[in-house]
């Protein structure tokens, strides 16, 4: 029985990396993947989906206002999987219709993404996510301290931050993985 998977972590765990490996692993094994990132991330160019450590692939790009039920029964049924990047930046109905997927036609649905933005709030895409997995895994790495980084610190000329748009695309030029101790010194700091 296929499952719906949420595989979240802070900045710099190495999600997209996995996201491509999975990937790799499906195709080794003769099987077709449907790899999709939302529209919302453009940092690698509209259709690369690409790791820090050179990984890259091409990807089904999805605006907010597409229903992915509808893509996948018009266009990609016949795939094995369904892989996605940066799924915190779905909408919670788009959560829905990958849950729909998994139950009306047993395809996996593996989502890797944030938990969490850079104040500590959920993005309403990973909160439905938690809502509806049915298997949520945390995707470990540390903060500078030796910690296990839990926050997603947004960094702007030095300094951390706790004001501005939830969306704001940058990588680790903008955002530092932080444990929660650590970002509070830093907010306090400032």
């Amino acid at each position: 029985m296929s499952k719906l998977y949420f595989k979240y972590g802070a900045m710099g765990s190495s999600k997209s990396a996995q996201a491509l490996i999975t990937k790799f692993n499906y195709e080794e094994r003769g099987m077709k993947v449907w790899l999709i990132k939302p529209a919302t991330d453009t940092r690698d160019g509209e259709t690369t989906l690409s790791s820090r450590i050179g990984l890259t692939a091409t990807a089904s790009v999805i605006s907010a206002e597409d229903d992915i039920y509808a893509l996948f029964t018009s266009k990609h049924s016949e795939v094995d999987v369904i892989i996605s990047d940066e799924a915190q930046f779905f909408t919670p109905l788009q959560i829905e219709q990958m849950r729909a997927i998994v139950d009306d036609f047993d395809i996996p649905v593996l989502n890797f993404g944030l938990r969490t933005d850079f104040r500590t709030q959920a993005f309403p895409g990973s909160l439905r996510l938690l809502e509806l997995a049915d298997s949520i895994t945390e995707i470990k790495t540390i903060c500078s301290c030796g910690r296990k980084a839990t926050v997603n610190a947004r960094v702007i000329d030095g300094r951390v931050v706790t004001e501005g748009p939830q969306v704001y695309l940058g990588g680790n030029d903008s955002y530092v993985a932080m444990c929660h101790s650590c970002w509070k010194k830093q907010i306090e700091k400032n």
